[in-house]
């Protein structure tokens, strides 16, 4: 059933011509009451496989137009003046949405710890009945605070085809796709960071379950907590720009790689002096990798392109930011299967596809933060003529 939700990466495109037609309220709204239905068909009806299979498939549908509805609209609220503060909008976005994961799971697995193992089942139905009637009240808070925005229009055309011209013409801007080229080595470090946390201490350090599952959910929990709360603040205000702190991320994922690869890992001998300095750097990849993630949409945000087509631009970089998930997976579950009898071998190669990964995002973000700094120049300039203009005209 997971696997259908996959779906979504193919259907981000024509979402984009969705999020250009229909208002960021309504999108929102409208999938928060198909959860609402279908998870209780689920939870209340138990329905047949068949049944789950259809409901499965329709979360895609939504998922693929309501995420960058939820993109957009976060960015939309956020802005100043001056279209600024989109990073830590985003930022906390992120941290907001693993803090929830995290509370809402722990109070289901200490209400578990109260209950015989036979009542399992029906506990976890009921919290899965409970969380479902959440969507309720969060669906007046939309509707309350969330404001409408502007959509496709053209003069002479129906808004339909208006949509669509400007989708066409978010897929024809260079740097929609810098942006997207981007995020997508930031997720696919992402992708690459869940093998080489706990299963690379486990299975080439000799680590033992539990210490490799408590660096584990260290790594890649706490961290992408911890990077979620500090990444907005960083990217406005030390970077000054989200685009600028993803550069710096995958430079520093791409030397922590490096660093990593030059150490003599493949001597066992060397081994357990060596567990220490790799945890660190280890560490210091996995922040690296959070802190991007955590904005991984927000230089879209920063391209100040007009807000009826915002929606569509977000829909396009979610597709290109999030492609990894169709080969990151299973390229790296298929490598350490054919170095089974070697898996220091594999997560090597592991180390070098990352390393070359975020090397390739961090160029690209370089080239991008240019193409950024120069179209703000233009703008600027663009806005002096136009005052320029007026003062002549007023003068006449």
């Amino acid at each position: 059933l997971m696997t259908y939700l996959g779906l979504a990466m193919f259907l981000y495109v024509p979402a984009g011509w969705v999020n250009n037609r229909v208002r960021v309220r309504t999108i929102i709204l409208c999938g928060m009451a198909w959860r609402l239905v279908t998870y209780l068909i689920l939870f209340v009806i138990i329905p047949p496989f068949v049944v789950m299979s259809a409901i499965a498939i329709s979360w895609a549908v939504v998922d693929a137009i309501i995420w960058p509805a939820v993109a957009n609209g976060v960015c939309i609220l956020s802005a100043d003046q001056d279209r600024k503060g989109k990073g830590m909008a985003m930022g906390m976005l992120e941290a907001v949405r693993r803090l929830t994961e995290f509370g809402l799971n722990g109070i289901v697995i200490v209400t578990l710890v109260f209950f015989p193992e036979s009542a399992t089942t029906a506990v976890m139905r009921g919290f899965a009945i409970a969380y479902a009637l959440l969507l309720m009240p969060m669906m007046l808070v939309v509707a309350r605070y969330v404001p409408d925005t502007k959509i496709a229009t053209e003069e002479h055309v129906s808004h339909s085809v208006a949509a669509l011209k400007g989708l066409l013409h978010v897929l024809s801007l260079p740097r929609i796709w810098l942006a997207g080229i981007a995020a997508m080595a930031v997720y696919w470090c992402d992708v690459n960071l869940m093998y080489i946390s706990a299963p690379f201490l486990q299975q080439v350090f000799n680590a033992s379950t539990t210490v490799a599952a408590a660096f584990g959910i260290f790594n890649v929990g706490l961290i992408a907590m911890i990077a979620g709360l500090i990444s907005g603040v960083v990217a406005d205000y030390v970077f000054k720009s989200s685009t600028r702190m993803m550069m710096i991320a995958l430079g520093v994922v791409t030397v922590g790689c490096a660093i990593i690869l030059m150490m003599p890992i493949g001597n066992e001998s060397a081994r357990p002096t060596l567990i220490v300095p790799v945890v660190g750097l280890l560490i210091l990849v996995a922040l690296a990798t959070f802190l991007g993630k955590s904005v991984i949409l927000a230089p879209i945000g920063e391209l100040e392109l007009p807000e009826e087509i915002d929606g569509s631009a977000m829909a396009v970089g979610s597709l290109l930011a999030y492609a990894s998930i169709l080969w990151g997976y299973n390229l790296d579950g298929r490598i350490l299967d054919g170095h089974a009898s070697d898996p220091a071998a594999g997560y090597r190669i592991i180390f070098i596809i990352t390393a070359s990964v975020a090397a390739v995002g961090c160029a690209t973000a370089v080239v991008l933060d240019r193409a950024n700094r120069r179209a703000s120049r233009h703008g600027r300039t663009a806005d002096a003529r136009d005052e320029t203009r007026r003062e002549g005209a007023s003068v006449s």
